[in-house]
């Protein structure tokens, strides 16, 4: 049965209204609530049955104390509740059943509701065998002169849960708000400290959002006079075309490098590069400008390291370093014209394994050889672009293990023009067994073993020869060959005077 719905509070104008049977229905119970304006009317036919149900209907738990404070009986209006073994409370003093920092409260209640003093609700917790409290709001009644009290509460778990939940989304706000803090003090102090000239310009509107210092310091003016200028102020009248395509590009494939552009009011030309990134709803672009020195390699480095880096930049053999897993750290230009791709950055964090000729197999070698000895010279191999192209390429390698980040240095020619062709190869014996070794990889297998055959016949001729002081006779005797056959293989070999043979 549900509980009666109480209509708002009357004067006691309405109360005499109802009905002079009623008229002494409005006294005030404790705390702010009221009386039913006309109880006997109303609820007359309410039994002491119907009133207990009402009141475990009405609360969470319902407990009746005595004047000693006991309880006498207890009503459970929710499951989670009883469950929890409350039942057990009979004949127990109230003030036993809770925490020892809630006593003072069940005694103000108690003391407040013998006094018919008005009180609110005060929060008491239970201990809970689960080894959580469990948190009641409990008002007390007192009922009749002698009878004793009953004491309403109502379950607080829920709005615990619930406080316990807001407080902490607020703490993870505010760890939240305290990262993205510190993390705007870094990029604010880097951004100010930078020594490259960097502007944030506004990608919708093309105007200039932010400007540090040292982009303050080369345009000539302070930092508040470019803010909400159009960067194509900023530029050379003449590199406005430019300007303009180096813009569109930037907003549609999220980067541009490399542009050199001239600003304004100075003749020399410097390197920009536009970089888009979003914040919130909007776009925005973060422009850089190179050192006028060079292409912005080895800023802040001495002249003689700066000048080596721009050296190695623009050298027309490839350059690569990797970590030492072969990792690419940074390529030069002739690597990136080489493995035909767009910039250095397409080939930042891929394993150089990708562009060499036999995966799997050249890059262990390099590192294996560079981990043992240190160097690897003319290591020949292929490197294959990523539109397919292939070129026969030579190797070199070292290995700078100390430093704060060890790495290895690959060095890369081109050498297909150069090289001679496998006919070529296996037309041309090899003199030594290290010229043999070097064929690995471009010469097939059978034809080393056969040129490894070839190779240990000529040598066991020569020394036949100088045994016998070039006497042929005793050199085909000794061989256990016809001197027919040592003069075929002689000429094969080029070894001997042939024109003395060819007259006999």
């Amino acid at each position: 049965m549900p509980p009666p719905r109480a209509e708002p509070p009357r004067t006691k104008r309405h109360a005499a209204a109802a009905g002079a049977d009623d008229s002494s229905a409005a006294t005030e119970l404790p705390g702010a609530m009221k009386r039913f304006e006309a109880p006997k009317k109303t609820l007359g036919a309410l039994g002491v049955d119907d009133a207990a149900t009402l009141i475990a209907a009405a609360a969470d738990v319902a407990l009746v104390v005595d004047r000693d404070g006991v309880i006498r009986d207890v009503a459970f209006g929710s499951d989670e509740l009883s469950r929890e073994g409350y039942a057990k409370w009979l004949g127990q003093p109230w003030v036993d059943t809770v925490t020892p920092e809630s006593r003072p409260k069940v005694e103000a209640l108690l003391r407040d509701a013998a006094a018919n003093v008005p009180s609110k609700g005060r929060h008491v917790n239970h201990p809970s065998p689960r080894g959580i409290d469990v948190p009641v709001m409990y008002s007390a009644v007192q009922v009749g002169a002698k009878e004793g009290f009953v004491a309403i509460g109502r379950d607080l778990r829920a709005i615990s849960a619930l406080q316990q939940r807001l407080v902490e989304a607020q703490q993870s706000m505010e760890r939240d708000y305290w990262r993205l803090r510190q993390v705007e003090t870094r990029y604010r102090l880097l951004f100010q400290m930078a020594s490259e000239a960097v502007l944030i310009v506004d990608a919708a509107t093309d105007k200039v959002a932010e400007a540090n210092p040292a982009a303050a310091q080369l345009l000539g003016e302070a930092a508040g006079k470019i803010v909400g200028r159009t960067v194509l102020d900023c530029f050379d009248p003449d590199c406005a075309q430019a300007v303009a395509s180096l813009l569109a590009t930037a907003r549609t494939a999220g980067r541009v490098d490399g542009a050199r552009l001239r600003l304004a009011d100075l003749r020399r030309e410097f390197l920009v590069t536009a970089t888009l990134f979003r914040q919130e709803k909007s776009s925005f672009l973060l422009i850089r400008f190179a050192p006028p020195e060079g292409d912005g390699a080895g800023a802040g480095l001495p002249k003689r390291q700066a000048s080596l880096l721009r050296l190695v930049e623009n050298a027309p053999d490839a350059f690569v370093v990797t970590d030492l897993a072969g990792k690419i750290l940074n390529a030069n230009a002739a690597f990136v014209e080489l493995a035909q791709l767009v910039s250095g950055d397409q080939a930042r964090g891929e394993s150089l394994e990708r562009w060499l000729g036999r995966p799997g197999v050249d890059l262990d070698v390099l590192i294996s050889n560079l981990r043992q000895h240190g160097t690897v010279r003319l290591f020949a191999t292929t490197l294959r672009g990523d539109h397919g192209a292939v070129a026969e390429v030579e190797i070199s390698a070292v290995s700078v293990p100390t430093g704060d980040e060890p790495c290895f240095g690959f060095t890369i020619r081109n050498v297909g023009r150069r090289l001679v062709t496998d006919a070529a190869v296996r037309q041309e014996l090899p003199r030594s067994v290290q010229q043999l070794t070097e064929l690995v990889g471009r010469v097939p297998l059978k034809d080393i073993v056969r040129d490894t055959t070839d190779l240990i016949e000529r040598l066991c001729i020569e020394a036949a020869l100088e045994l016998t002081h070039d006497n042929r006779a005793s050199a085909a005797e000794m061989l256990g060959l016809s001197r027919q056959s040592l003069y075929v293989k002689l000429h094969r070999y080029g070894l001997g005077d042939l024109e003395s043979d060819d007259d006999e």
